[in-house]
C-alpha cells in the first residue's frame, strides 16, 4: 500500500510538471503566433512568395513546352502533359478536401510546394544528366499533380479566415494578379536565359523560387476556422467526410447549377488553350518570339483584369461578373482562332483573358460567402472536381483530334478546306484555329445560356450567407495531421 501511494503522489507530480510544461510551451506558441503577421499583412506576404513562384514555374513551362515541341512536332504530346498532370489532381481532389479541414492548413499548403520542388528536381536531374524524356514530364507532371490537388482548397480556406468578406473579391483579384504577372515576364526572361544557362538553369530558379514560397508561409500566421453547426454536422468517418462536399452541393440546386456553367466552359476552353503553343508554332514556323509575344500579352491581361479586380473589388452582383465575363471571354477565344498574325492575335489574348479575374474572383466571392469556413476545403474540393473533371477529357482529345483530322481536314487541298477556309485560312496550324472557333461559339451560348435559368441567375439571393468569424483559437493552429485526424 505504502509502495501505492509512493508511486501514486510521484505520479501526480509528475502530472502536475508535465502541465506546467505544457501550459508554458501554449503559452510561448501563443506569443509567437501573436507575432507572426496576421490578416490582410499576412495574406500580402504569402501573395509576394506566390508571384516569385509563379514565375519561376511559368519560366519552367515556358522552357519545356519549346523542348517538347522540338523533339515531337506534335500537338498530342503537349497535350498529354496537360492531361497527366491534371487528371490526377481531379482523383485526389475529394480526400484532399476532406484533409484540409482536417490538417492545419498551412501545412497542406506548403506540402503541396514540397511536391513541386521534387518534381522539379526530378526533372532538372533528367535533363543534366542528358536523360529527358518526353514521358517523364507525364510522370512528374502526375506527382506534382496529386499533391496540387490540395493547394486549391487550402489556399481558398485559408483566405476565408485571413481577411473580411468586404475582401474577398480584392483577395481573389491579387493572386489573379500573381499568377498572370508570371505569364507576362516569364517568357520574354526564359527566351533570354535559354540562351545563356540553358533549361537547366530555369529549373534551378524554379527550385528556388518555390522555397521562397514556402518561406513566406513559414513566417505568418494562417488562422484555423471556428467549427460551426455545419461543420459538426459533417463530421464522421474519412470517407464520409471525403463525399460531404459532393452531398453539400447536391443539396444546394443553384450552387450545382453554377458548377454546371463552369464544368461546359472548362469542357470546351481546353481544346483551345491547349492547342495555343502548337497553333503558333505551327502558323509562324515555329517562331518562339512570336509565341512569347502573346504568351506575355495573356500575362499583361491578366494582370491588368487582376488590378482592376483589385481595385474595384467586382461587380455588386457577383452572378453577372460570371456570366457576363465567360460570354466576353469566349468571343475573345474565338477571334484567336480568326486570327493571322501575332499582333492579333495577342490583342485577342489580351482581351479573353482580361475578364478571367473577374470570373474567377466573383465565382470566389459567392462561394466564399456561402459556405462556412470549416467545411470549406471538402466543399471547394468537390466544386473543383465537378466543374473540371471535363478538362482533362478535352486536354486528352484535343491534340488526337488536331493531328489526326482537323490539320488535315484544312491542309490545301483537305476536305474541310472549301468549307473553312474563308474564314480561318489553310495550311499548318488552319485546323486548331478552326478548333478555336468552335470552342468560342459554343462558349458563348453557355453564358447566355446561364442567364436564362432563374437557379443560376438569381443564385446570391437564393442562398444566405454565412456567418464570418476571423480569429480562431490558438490551439487550433498547432493542430497536426495526425492530431486531428479523428475529428
Amino acid at each position: 500500500m505504502v509502495a501505492k501511494t509512493l508511486n501514486g503522489s510521484m505520479k501526480n507530480r509528475f502530472r502536475q510538471r508535465s502541465r506546467g510544461k505544457t501550459n508554458q510551451q501554449r503559452e510561448k506558441y501563443s506569443m509567437v503566433q501573436e507575432n507572426r503577421p496576421t490578416g490582410m499583412t499576412a495574406f500580402t506576404i504569402i501573395w509576394i512568395g506566390q508571384v516569385i513562384s509563379l514565375l519561376g514555374t511559368a519560366m519552367t513551362g515556358f522552357a519545356l513546352t519549346i523542348w517538347a515541341w522540338q523533339i515531337t512536332q506534335q500537338a498530342t504530346a503537349l497535350a498529354l502533359v496537360g492531361f497527366f498532370t491534371f487528371a490526377p489532381a481531379l482523383l485526389v481532389t475529394p480526400f484532399a478536401g476532406a484533409l484540409v479541414d482536417r490538417w492545419n492548413r498551412k501545412f497542406v499548403m506548403m506540402l503541396s510546394d514540397l511536391a513541386a520542388i521534387l518534381s522539379t528536381i526530378v526533372v532538372f536531374v533528367l535533363f543534366w544528366a542528358g536523360n529527358l524524356q518526353i514521358w517523364h514530364l507525364y510522370l512528374t507532371g502526375a506527382f506534382s499533380g496529386a499533391f496540387g490537388a490540395f493547394q486549391f482548397p487550402a489556399y481558398s480556406a485559408a483566405v476565408t479566415t485571413m481577411v473580411s468578406k468586404d475582401q474577398y473579391g480584392r483577395a481573389s483579384g491579387m493572386l489573379s494578379t500573381a499568377q498572370f504577372a508570371s505569364n507576362i515576364f516569364a517568357p520574354v526572361v526564359a527566351a533570354i536565359l535559354l540562351s545563356i544557362i540553358g533549361i537547366s538553369g530555369i529549373l534551378a530558379i524554379d527550385i528556388f523560387t518555390f522555397l521562397v514560397a514556402i518561406g513566406a508561409l513559414l513566417i505568418v500566421h494562417v488562422p484555423q476556422p471556428v467549427v460551426t453547426q455545419e461543420g459538426q454536422r459533417s463530421k464522421g468517418s474519412f470517407w464520409k467526410e471525403s463525399v460531404y462536399g459532393f452531398r453539400y452541393i447536391r443539396e444546394r440546386p443553384s450552387l450545382f447549377a453554377l458548377l454546371l456553367v463552369f464544368f461546359c466552359v472548362n469542357l470546351l476552353a481546353p481544346f483551345a488553350f491547349t492547342l495555343l503553343a502548337p497553333m503558333l508554332l505551327a502558323r509562324t514556323g515555329n517562331d518562339t518570339t512570336a509565341l512569347g509575344f502573346v504568351q506575355s500579352a495573356i500575362g499583361i491581361g491578366g494582370l491588368v483584369g487582376g488590378i482592376t479586380l483589385s481595385l474595384w473589388g467586382g461587380p455588386k452582383r457577383r452572378i453577372n461578373g460570371i456570366l457576363m465575363g465567360l460570354i466576353l471571354v469566349t468571343v475573345g477565344i474565338t477571334l484567336m482562332g480568326l486570327g493571322r498574325s501575332p499582333l492579333i492575335w495577342a490583342l485577342a489574348a489580351f482581351f479573353t483573358i482580361f475578364f478571367v479575374p473577374t470570373i474567377n474572383g466573383s465565382s470566389q466571392a459567392i462561394w466564399q460567402s456561402k459556405v462556412a469556413p470549416d467545411v470549406q476545403g471538402r466543399v471547394f474540393a468537390a466544386r473543383g472536381m465537378i466543374a473540371q473533371i471535363g478538362a482533362p477529357v478535352a486536354m486528352l482529345l484535343a491534340g488526337p483530334l488536331a493531328d489526326r483530322l482537323f490539320e488535315p481536314a484544312m491542309m490545301p487541298g483537305g476536305s474541310w478546306e472549301p468549307l473553312f477556309s474563308w474564314l480561318v485560312g489553310n495550311g499548318p496550324g488552319a485546323g486548331m484555329s478552326l478548333m478555336f472557333v468552335i470552342a468560342g461559339t459554343l462558349g458563348m451560348l453557355v453564358g447566355l445560356g446561364g442567364y436564362a435559368i432563374p437557379i443560376v441567375r438569381n443564385v446570391e439571393e437564393i442562398l444566405s450567407d454565412h456567418v464570418v468569424e476571423i480569429e480562431p483559437s490558438v490551439e487550433s493552429e498547432s493542430a497536426k495531421p495526425s492530431d486531428s485526424s479523428n475529428s
